[in-house]
């Protein structure tokens, strides 16, 4: 099992050390010692707390069949004539856009605008760190 160190897993969960270790005192995440004495928790348990926070606010609209809908709200929007690059800040992450220009104006699309980006992708890379490999892992 993949072993997170306090620093990492509040770096995860998006709170501070303190935070997290109150949430161990109160029982909401379970924590270990490792063999140097250090508060450990397991990746597993780092990652069902982070699904249990991730509640995305929203937005009423069209039934999709896409299901990564990041919400957030817009940072910033380069347009020309032809085309338009916009920018949302979804939680930590900033998400860009390249659309039509038209596509913008209609959408309203403007700094403090409320909108989501949605990703319907065949393809997904997902790279591991490779400081955190499990036992019996390949390679």
């Amino acid at each position: 099992m993949t072993q997170l160190r306090v620093r990492e897993a509040a770096t995860f969960l998006g709170v501070s050390e303190d935070t997290l270790r109150r949430w161990v005192d109160k029982g909401a995440l379970e924590a270990g010692r490792d063999g140097a004495g250090r508060m450990v928790l397991e990746g597993a348990e780092v990652a069902r707390h982070a699904r249990e926070l991730a509640v995305a606010p929203e937005l009423p609209g069209t039934p999709s069949s896409a299901r990564n809908r990041l919400v957030g709200l817009v940072t910033n929007v380069v347009m020309d004539t032809v085309m338009a690059q916009v920018e949302l800040q979804c939680g930590p992450f900033r998400v860009v856009s390249l659309m039509s220009s038209e596509a913008a104006r209609e959408l309203g699309l403007e700094p403090g605008r409320v909108a989501s980006a949605v990703v319907k992708a065949t393809q997904v890379v997902i790279e591991a760190d490779p400081r955190h490999r499990t036992e019996g892992a390949a390679g």
